[in-house]
């Protein structure tokens, strides 16, 4: 597998940004931040010790 450096990321940026645009790339950009996000924060619940869980009211 080849090494990217920092010239070859740069490269491969401005090609993506010729492609979709400036405005689609910052919004793919802040919705997969989002989805990281949200992916992290469920991981964080779910680690929750069983004991939390049961104090809490069942909503649904």
């Amino acid at each position: 597998m080849p090494n990217l450096g920092g010239a070859e990321l740069f490269i491969v940026l401005i090609i993506v940004v010729l492609l979709f645009g400036v405005g689609r790339v910052s919004r793919i950009g802040g919705e997969l931040g989002s989805a990281v996000a949200n992916f992290r924060k469920g991981l964080q619940e779910g680690a929750k010790p069983k004991s939390e869980e049961a104090d809490q009211p069942e909503t649904v």
